[in-house]
């Protein structure tokens, strides 16, 4: 396939008028002719952007990625690539080891022939504070444990990407010192201090789970992670779909972080992609209204979100005023990088997957390309 006249979103990270070849599902340098029978589409004033990349969200159209129903695992990566997000890595709810097994070898078994590849799993929970248990059940929190995580990983054939945890937690430091090396290790639902969250980063840790929610804010006297983090490096998830963070505070994010270390996610629990309703997260109910699920015995606690990455990347942009160049960095490459697939996934280098979204000048999707084949076209 050849893509011609787009304004392409370059490793540079900026946008090119140039043409895109993919062949052997790849993208490879240069501009070389046509070849026979050889798809050419016009792309004049669209832009070509990237596959998104989703390394935390929990499901879709009805299915949760927790059920452990290959069926509703195709459905979410069949709707995921509708949306532009081509590669996934879901995430797990606080749930016992043996239930965590029989999502694990749905994920193993999954085929990646449609929809959006499966890169991965992220595990949020059950290593979390049980004073910040947000939307999860708090029946299931357990201290962390190095044995329980290899077991799992093992069993998933090295799927596990990202494992969330409270520093503050009996066993976390130790866990972070023991498995940094071997997956990378976020803060979540937690209750930490500065001191304690800048030992667990000395230790290994390099990611901060939805940033804001469900950890302490910033004060003058008490900084809390969010200071840590940003005086170590770590890469931030964002939640940019109008509901969990202000958007100034995104702006700040991304003015004080970097736009190299803002990881957009969406989120999602099984009501993205359907109208209003009651719905479940984690064997919680989960009420939804308009872009808003909350849990519904506790109507103040934000349950995920109901809306899809490439919608949060829009968001980020239109409404809350990011450079489009930034929330198209933040929801491709740096993901990619930061779970270890970006040799394949999350830019249009050469040498990457042929993963395009051609979109409109108001970020419309007209085009979502997998390796180099049409998934749909508006």
């Amino acid at each position: 396939m050849i893509i011609k006249n787009a304004k392409v979103y370059t490793p540079e990270h900026r946008f090119v008028r140039q043409d895109l070849v993919i062949r052997g599902g790849r993208i490879v340098p240069g501009a070389p002719a046509p070849e026979p029978g050889e798809e050419v589409l016009d792309a004049e004033g669209l832009y070509a952007l990237p596959g998104l990349v989703d390394i935390h969200f929990h499901g879709a159209v009805g299915h949760d990625f927790c059920d452990a129903d290959p069926d509703g695992l195709q459905a979410i990566a069949d709707f995921e690539a509708s949306k532009g997000v081509l590669a996934i890595c879901p995430a797990t709810m606080t749930f016992s080891e043996e239930i965590l097994n029989g999502i694990v070898d749905v994920a193993r078994a999954h085929n990646n022939d449609r929809g959006a590849d499966l890169v991965g799993i992220n595990m949020e929970g059950p290593f979390i504070s049980p004073r910040k248990v947000g939307a999860q059940n708090p029946k299931y929190v357990t201290p962390a444990n190095v044995g329980m995580f290899r077991r799992l990983q093992e069993r998933s054939g090295g799927l596990f990407k990202l494992v969330d945890l409270a520093p503050e937690e009996p066993g976390a430091l130790d866990f972070v010192r023991a498995c940094g090396e071997e997956v990378r290790i976020s803060i979540a639902h937690t209750c930490t201090d500065y001191a304690t969250a800048k030992a667990a980063f000395a230790a290994g840790a390099r990611h901060m789970t939805h940033l804001y929610n469900a950890m302490p804010g910033i004060t003058h006297r008490e900084p809390g992670p969010i200071i840590a983090a940003l005086e170590d490096g770590a890469t931030v998830e964002l939640i940019t779909d109008g509901v969990h963070i202000h958007p100034a505070m995104v702006r700040f994010t991304f003015r004080v972080f970097g736009d190299d270390h803002v990881v957009l996610i969406a989120d999602s629990m099984e009501a993205a992609g359907l109208p209003d309703g009651q719905y479940s997260l984690g064997g919680q109910a989960v009420t939804v209204r308009g872009p808003r699920a909350t849990l519904t015995e506790h109507p103040d606690t934000i349950a995920g979100s109901a809306t899809c990455l490439y919608d949060c990347m829009r968001t980020a942009v239109r409404e809350m005023g990011v450079p489009l160049e930034s929330a198209v960095r933040a929801a491709s490459e740096n993901p990619a990088r930061c779970i270890g697939i970006d040799q394949d996934y999350g830019s249009l280098a050469a040498g990457r997957f042929g993963n395009v979204v051609l979109a409109d000048s108001e970020l419309n999707i007209r085009t979502v390309i997998k390796k180099g084949a049409v998934l749909n076209r508006e």
